[in-house]
């Protein structure tokens, strides 16, 4: 899980499917040299294949948290300057969750709440006034 760090980019393989390429920065924790707590983003390249790439490039922008589930593939290649040979690391999506909202400039802090349960009350947990919130 984690939050894009560009707008997606979709493309077509020469027989016609949708490839989308995603680029998602996950926060790791570690501690620096002065023993502080300092967050240390990690980059991951991601490709989408088929119906799920269309339906990211349509509704995934940058910023947008995800979360991705799928397998590691090893690429390698020569470089076309001459430097040698290239490798790199990317994911292979089985599946995208999109997390937050579209329309949020906050990382989707909006929650999604299923229709009418925002005015039940139950006979156990009665309707609180912001005044009765102990916090």
């Amino acid at each position: 899980m984690g939050n894009l760090t560009r707008d997606p980019e979709l493309r077509h393989t020469p027989g016609g499917t949708p490839v989308c390429s995603l680029r998602v920065a996950v926060n790791d924790r570690k501690r620096d040299e002065s023993g502080n707590w300092v967050d240390a983003p990690n980059y991951f390249s991601i490709s989408v294949f088929g119906n799920q790439a269309e339906s990211c490039a349509q509704y995934l922008s940058k910023g947008r948290p995800v979360g991705v589930d799928g397998k590691l593939r090893w690429r390698e290649w020569e470089a076309k300057d001459g430097g040698g040979k290239r490798e790199a690391v990317e994911i292979v999506a089985d599946s995208v969750q999109f997390l937050g909202s579209r329309g949020d400039g906050d990382g989707g802090a909006n929650q999604f709440v299923p229709a009418g349960a925002a005015q039940q009350e139950s006979a156990d947990f009665p309707a609180a006034a912001d005044d009765d919130i102990p916090f």
